[in-house]
């Protein structure tokens, strides 16, 4: 079952197309990637899907309900917990009493005492049940973040929708929020979680969608967007006999940073490029035919930077939002 879902949106600001007949899907328990540089349309998408702002044309669903659905008060969006861009607190209050007092405040009047009671389950949850009765003001910018998706999970949504979290933070604070995001994943909550940092989304996500200039141009796992890069590195037990093989085959590259191992004794790594046409087992049945021994055949694909900007080639155009007057 899709927990979130859209179909065909698009949203228009004047002349300028910032999400451009969109359609992804997001499954029940997982842990999506919305990746895509500034200025993709990314923000714009997470507030179409909080029905902050209007579509132009098309829809988004949350758990197969439509958001912008005539006549309804209050619509799926109270099964969705939301971060949008920094969370705002009362700095002189205590990490506890921010969450009592927005679990009086969101929601039905007549379920806020299952929020409240929920306030110690979700400060466990994200590991500030030590610090709930500290003030904000004494809280860095993780813990804030975490306090932040903890107000986010007051009432168990069904849907957690994060848009930038780890942004501003130090690689201890962005550890913090990715392994918090695993483990909420793991427990059966789909978060859906907006960020541009390459290396985080890999690190953490099971399926990632890519949007360039407000179109989705790639969707699956981390590990599917990186395509076989045409280089292999072979491990082998004589460097030198090696290279003497493989520099005699046609359509076989040896590439300048290959490795000859650190020290007498150890495996040889050597890394080459094939042209097409050319196997890895054509080339591992030549080195065995001439005596050397492959420990390993290792396929490289390239990193996920390469891909992403393969993907999101185009130049960059600046998503604008207008202000309120």
């Amino acid at each position: 079952m899709s927990v979130l879902a859209t179909h065909n949106l698009t949203k228009h600001f004047g002349d300028q197309v910032v999400v451009d007949s969109l359609n992804l899907t997001v499954d029940r328990g997982d842990l999506y990637g919305f990746l895509g540089p500034n200025g993709a349309g990314k923000s714009t998408t997470i507030r179409m899907a909080l029905g902050l702002v209007f579509p132009t044309t098309g829809t988004v669903e949350v758990c197969d309900v439509p958001v912008f659905s005539p006549g309804r008060s209050d619509g799926p969006l109270k099964l969705v917990g939301a971060v949008v861009e920094d969370p705002a607190f009362w700095d002189y209050l205590s990490g506890r009493r921010n969450l009592e007092l927005f679990a009086r405040a969101a929601g039905p009047l007549d379920d806020s005492a299952r929020r409240l009671a929920q306030v110690d389950e979700v400060l466990k949850m994200v590991d500030l049940e030590g610090a709930g009765r500290k003030h904000v003001k004494a809280y860095s910018h993780g813990m804030r973040q975490r306090l932040g998706i903890a107000r986010a999970l007051l009432g168990a949504p069904e849907l957690l929708v994060l848009d930038e979290p780890t942004n501003g933070l130090d690689p201890q604070g962005m550890r913090e929020v990715r392994h918090l995001l695993r483990r909420l994943a793991d427990d059966g909550v789909t978060v859906f979680v907006s960020s541009h940092l390459l290396t985080e989304v890999e690190a953490m996500c099971d399926k990632v969608g890519v949007l360039s200039s407000g179109r989705l141009v790639a969707e699956g796992a981390p590990g599917s967007l990186r395509k076989a890069s045409g280089s292999v590195v072979y491990e082998v037990d004589d460097g030198e006999a090696a290279l003497g093989v493989l520099r005699s085959l046609e359509g076989v590259g040896v590439e300048d940073d290959a490795t000859l191992g650190a020290s007498t004794g150890a495996p040889a790594r050597i890394r080459v490029r094939l042209e097409e046409g050319v196997t890895s087992a054509q080339v591992n049945g030549a080195l065995v035919g001439q005596g050397v021994q492959v420990g390993a055949v290792i396929p490289e694909r390239e990193r996920l930077e390469d891909a992403f900007l393969s993907l999101t080639e185009e130049p960059d155009e600046h998503e604008w939002v207008p202000h309120a007057e």
